[in-house]
């Protein structure tokens, strides 16, 4: 691999950016596309999305015979609950067997404590200064399930801003739409409050926080793996 291509490939790790090398297999050529940099005129972008989406690696062979090698790169996905309330108790070990790195924030001393929350990253802090620890990206789900506007609103729009590919609130349709308002008072825009899931989770018709913590992470996972798909379908 040429030195300009593996420090290409490191700087995209560090980053936290999801990177594919491209390998033919007939001749040891390699390129690296980085998703953030686009590839929409890539003559592999239809199996790079999927690839990108599926973190997949493996053989492929085109049209006219040419055959490589994708080697995927994609960060480790993160998973920040705000809020150290029943649901975040159950939804923990489910992250964790899912491969999410989990992190929990809430200021409530009361619930934010070891014992509710064994071998979980745990922060009783105010989201305005957790958050300054743990950065978020594009590989990172937020969900918010304090029903306090005062801790839910704003890593919501830190979360909007920093582009996470899930961004979820808990709440009835009367309360998302009252906090719509507030955000919207915060000068955010329309466009990115749409992409908030609210009410959160798949609907499954849960009941009991565990219920509600398979249909928050089955959503997350959903999203994560249909990245950009409707986007690409939409411009088809």
């Amino acid at each position: 691999m040429k030195s300009e291509i593996l420090q290409k490939l490191n700087a995209a790790r560090r980053g936290r950016q999801a990177a594919i090398l491209i390998t033919d297999t007939e001749n040891g050529a390699a390129r690296l596309v980085v998703e953030q940099d686009g590839y929409d005129s890539d003559p592999l972008a239809e199996e790079l999305a999927a690839r990108f989406r599926s973190g997949a690696s493996g053989n492929i062979t085109t049209a006219d015979g040419k055959s490589y090698f994708l080697t995927v790169q994609i960060p480790p996905p993160r998973l920040v609950a705000i809020g150290a309330v029943h649901i975040s108790q159950a939804l923990a070990p489910m992250a964790r067997i899912a491969g999410f790195d989990m992190t929990v924030i809430d200021p409530r001393t009361a619930f934010a404590t070891p014992e509710r929350f064994p071998d979980v990253a745990l922060i009783a802090e105010w989201p305005d200064d957790a958050l300054k620890r743990v950065p978020l990206d594009a590989f990172t789900a937020l969900v918010a399930l304090t029903h306090d506007p005062k801790i839910d609103d704003f890593p919501l729009m830190e979360s909007l801003k920093a582009g996470c590919f899930y961004v979820g609130a808990l709440g009835s349709r009367k309360t998302h739409g009252r906090r719509l308002e507030r955000l919207r008072e915060q000068g955010m825009s329309d466009h990115a409050l749409a992409t908030i899931h609210a009410p959160i989770g798949l609907n499954i018709a849960a009941q009991s926080p565990a219920e509600i913590a398979v249909a928050i992470l089955a959503e997350i996972i959903a999203t994560l793996r249909t990245r950009g798909k409707m986007r690409a379908e939409a411009a088809a």
